[in-house]
C-alpha cells in the first residue's frame, strides 16, 4: 500500500479520528457481523462501560445514539475496532489525530491510552456535557463561506447578548460557534450580514468547546488526573494546538484545555501536510474529516473506512489474504 501506510515521508499518512456528529444507526454492523476482533474489542467496552454497547451500535434508534453521555463511547469504540482491524492488516499510519472526541481514540493508537482508561474517560466527558447541555440553553451553529476572523468579529459583536465563542476551525471557510443560545442566533446574523454563504444550526446535546463547559471542569480535571498516561509510540497531532503533543503529560493537560478550547483542525491538517503527509485516512464512522482535508489541502488523497465498501476496499488492498478472516466465534 505505497502511499497510504509508509511511516514517514512523502507516503506519510495521516490517522484521522471523528468526533460527534458521525454517529448513525446500525454504525457497528457490518464490523461486529464480520470480524472476531470487532466483536472482542466490543465485548470489552461493554464490560467497561457496563453498557450493551454492541447493541446499541447495531439496532440503537438515531434518538438513542445522539445521547452525548452513549454517542461519544460509541463513536470511541466503533473507531477503534476499524483501527484495530487495519493495523492487523499492516496499516501503519505516520501520524494520528482525532477531532475533538476523536482524540481519544487517537491516543489509544498511539500508546498514551489504554482502551479502559478512553472508555471511562469519554463516557464521563459524555455525561458531564450532557449536564451542562441540561443547565444551560446553549446552541452551536456552523458558518459556512466566511473567513474565520469575521466569524471571531462577529462573536465579539453578539456579546451584548451573551457568551458565544468559536468552537472549531474546521476548514479555511468553515467555522462552528457555539454558546448561549440567543449570542449564537445573533452572531450568525452578522455573520450572514458580512457575507456568510449561510449558518447552519447543528443538532448537537450541548454548547461543546466553548466557556460554558468550565461548569465541568474541575471534576473532568480530577478524572483525567486519575488514569496513567504515557508518552507517544506513534506522533499525535493535538486538536488543541495543531501541534504534535510531546509526552503524556502534555496529552493529559490538553485534553482538559479541550474542554472550553476551539477545536483547530485546520491547523491540524496543515502540520501533517508540512511534515509530511500525503494521504488522509479516516478511521471510524462518516465521512466529515475526509471532506475537511480535500477542501482545506488542494493535494490531499483521502481515504474513509465508515462503510462496508469502503473498509473492505482499503482492508483488501492492505492485506488481501487477511480480509479471509473467519468469522466464527
Amino acid at each position: 500500500m505505497t502511499g497510504w501506510t509508509g511511516p514517514g515521508g512523502d507516503t506519510g499518512c495521516l490517522a484521522m479520528f471523528p468526533g460527534q456528529g458521525s454517529q448513525r444507526p446500525g454504525m457497528a454492523g457490518h464490523l461486529l457481523d464480520a470480524h472476531p476482533s470487532a466483536r472482542r474489542l466490543f465485548a470489552r467496552a461493554d464490560e467497561i462501560l457496563g453498557l450493551p454497547l454492541s447493541q446499541i451500535c447495531v439496532t440503537g434508534s438515531a434518538e438513542e445514539l445522539a445521547r452525548t453521555e452513549i454517542t461519544q463511547p460509541a463513536i470511541a469504540t466503533t473507531s477503534l475496532a476499524v483501527w484495530e482491524l487495519l493495523r492487523s492488516a499492516g496499516y501503519r499510519p505516520a501520524a494520528t489525530a482525532g477531532h475533538s472526541l476523536g482524540e481519544y481514540p487517537a491516543l489509544v493508537a498511539a500508546g498514551v491510552l489504554s482502551l479502559e482508561s478512553a472508555l471511562q474517560l469519554v463516557r464521563l466527558r459524555g455525561r458531564l456535557m450532557g449536564e451542562v447541555a441540561r443547565e444551560v440553553p446553549g446552541a452551536m451553529a456552523a458558518v459556512l463561506g466566511l473567513p474565520a476572523e469575521k466569524v471571531l468579529a462577529a462573536c465579539d459583536s453578539a456579546g451584548s447578548v451573551g457568551l458565544v465563542q468559536v468552537a472549531n476551525y474546521n476548514e479555511p471557510l468553515q467555522t462552528v460557534i457555539s454558546g448561549h443560545e440567543r449570542a449564537v442566533e445573533a452572531a450568525g446574523r452578522t455573520a450572514l450580514d458580512a457575507g456568510a454563504e449561510k449558518v447552519v444550526r447543528l443538532d448537537v446535546g450541548a454548547p461543546f468547546h466553548c466557556s460554558l463547559m468550565s461548569a465541568v471542569e474541575e471534576e473532568f480535571t480530577r478524572a483525567l488526573a486519575a488514569h496513567p498516561f504515557a508518552d507517544p509510540v506513534l506522533p499525535v497531532i493535538s486538536s488543541v494546538t495543531g501541534t504534535y503533543i510531546g509526552s503524556g503529560e502534555e496529552a493529559r493537560e490538553l485534553l482538559r484545555r479541550q474542554l472550553t478550547g476551539p477545536v483547530r483542525w485546520v491547523e491540524v491538517l496543515r502540520t501533517a501536510a508540512r511534515h509530511p503527509v500525503g494521504a488522509y485516512t479516516e478511521i471510524g464512522p462518516g465521512r466529515v474529516l475526509s471532506g475537511l482535508a480535500r477542501r482545506t489541502l488542494e493535494e490531499a488523497r483521502t481515504r474513509s473506512t465508515g462503510d462496508p465498501r469502503r473498509l473492505t476496499a482499503l482492508y483488501g488492498e492492505l492485506a488481501p489474504r487477511a480480509w479471509q478472516e473467519p468469522v466464527a466465534s
